[in-house]
């Protein structure tokens, strides 16, 4: 797999029009393969996906498919792109004028909603990690330590004015990560260990994530 570098603003940067103004079914068809491209690299991994697959899930011919994506690394790092920028959008809205507990819940919250809403999202993302992050590498060093210093900063400021108990500001942000997307990655092992429903699942993970991060980060 090449080291393609990660765009979040979406753009295509290796499609085979890309020098043209897209339609508006271009745009349409674009986000059906991305979508359907999910799906399958979620469930089979990068190297178990095939663009037949993609072109299967979107309803699509496989020329059709390579008529906008070249091959199936640039169908890759554009579900990549998009995943990034689902994931990424909460921690980017961390307002460092807010109150410093609800500003954390209410970030824990958009995560755990997004673990249910959109699990095949934190599933790939986690299956890129695992593999070594070869395409997502050049972002995580850049692009996401430069945003997660920055809200470490606006934490640690919380911490040092008394609002929040004295604790690591990235590993606070670890086991924000770690709580609500648990939920997507080992969903199997929930859903046998879980008699509820899945609505009910979900309203007791709030409950108990937010009792224990708003009473555990009082002061």
């Amino acid at each position: 797999m090449t080291n393609n570098r990660i765009s979040l603003n979406n753009k295509r940067d290796s499609t085979s029009d890309s020098s043209r103004k897209r339609t508006r079914i271009q745009i349409q068809n674009e986000a059906r393969i991305v979508r359907a491209a999910l799906d399958v690299f979620s469930t089979n991994g990068y190297r178990g996906s095939t663009v037949d697959q993609i072109a299967l899930t979107a309803g699509m011919s496989k020329a059709n498919v390579l008529y906008y994506f070249k091959k199936k690394e640039d169908i890759y790092a554009a579900v990549l792109a998009r995943t990034l920028t689902v994931w990424l959008d909460p921690l980017e809205s961390l307002d460092p004028d807010g109150d410093p507990i609800e500003e954390l819940w209410k970030y824990a919250r958009q995560k755990l909603h997004l673990s249910r809403d959109a699990p095949y999202a934190s599933r790939l993302f986690a299956n890129e990690i695992l593999q070594g992050a070869p395409v997502i590498r050049p972002f995580l060093d850049n692009e996401l330590k430069t945003l997660v210093d920055a809200k470490c900063a606006i934490i640690q400021a919380w911490i040092d004015d008394g609002k929040l108990i004295p604790v690591s500001p990235l590993h606070l942000i670890f086991l924000i990560w770690s709580t609500t997307q648990h939920y997507a990655d080992f969903d199997p092992q929930i859903q046998a260990l879980n008699d509820q429903s899945q609505e009910d699942l979900y309203t007791d993970a709030e409950r108990t994530l937010k009792m224990i991060l708003m009473r555990g980060l009082t002061p």
